[in-house]
């Protein structure tokens, strides 16, 4: 980029705050020793209030307004309420809490893939940082669009709807990622231990319709 004159731009609209404390630039372009001219975050910076937020080197954000001639705004950029909730957020998100979510989501993680062996449906799951997805009637490594394409999304349906009745609302789309945060606690987590068994069993029954 930097020898074609572009700006180099780090998508972290879903993994910025989950992969990891930096995002994913912490995981590789830190490693690596490269950062990216301007990084882009979605409503995770909002603690729970709708938000967003990007943000780069000095000298290309001063190109916007006021300081520099590019003019960018919106209804609802700076509002007092959304980003008080982001800033105390990201005030709260130490590293023991970072600490904390990784072993969350290492257990549920854990939880998921053995109902889903035990009950023998196919599965793969991908994972970075806090983040995670599961891939239905697959098992080797997804990834990409086309591979994710293969899966089994009527087995998913079926999980989800069983998952849902025994009151676990999951992302309601097979190809969405799985998130965590310090509110799964271990009564949250003893839930869902309680509701996959049952849902692993729908999802392994195509003439199941998911729901108790």
């Amino acid at each position: 980029c930097r020898t074609a004159g572009a700006l180099f731009i780090s998508d972290e609209v879903m993994t910025g705050f989950r992969a990891a404390r930096a995002g994913a630039w912490q995981l590789d372009g830190f490693v690596e020793g490269w950062t990216p001219d301007l990084m882009t975050f979605g409503k995770v910076v909002g603690g729970g209030l709708p938000a967003a937020a990007f943000g780069g080197r000095s000298e290309v954000m001063n190109l916007l307004a006021p300081s520099g001639p590019v003019y960018q705004a919106g209804t609802l950029s700076g509002n007092p309420i959304a980003t008080t909730a982001g800033l105390t957020t990201l005030q709260l998100a130490t590293d023991e809490v970072y600490s904390t979510l990784a072993g969350v989501a290492n257990d549920v993680r854990t939880l998921v893939s053995t109902a889903l062996a035990g009950a023998g449906v196919p599965h793969t799951i991908n994972s970075v940082g806090t983040m995670f997805s599961v891939f239905w009637g697959v098992t080797d490594p997804v990834r990409n669009y086309s591979e994710a394409q293969t899966q089994d999304t009527a087995a998913f349906g079926r999980f989800f709807q069983s998952m849902l009745a025994g009151g676990v609302h999951l992302p309601p789309s097979a190809f969405e990622a799985w998130f965590v945060s310090v509110a799964h606690d271990d009564e949250a987590l003893t839930r869902l231990a309680e509701a996959l068994p049952a849902a692993a069993r729908a999802a392994a029954n195509p003439s199941s319709s998911g729901l108790a």
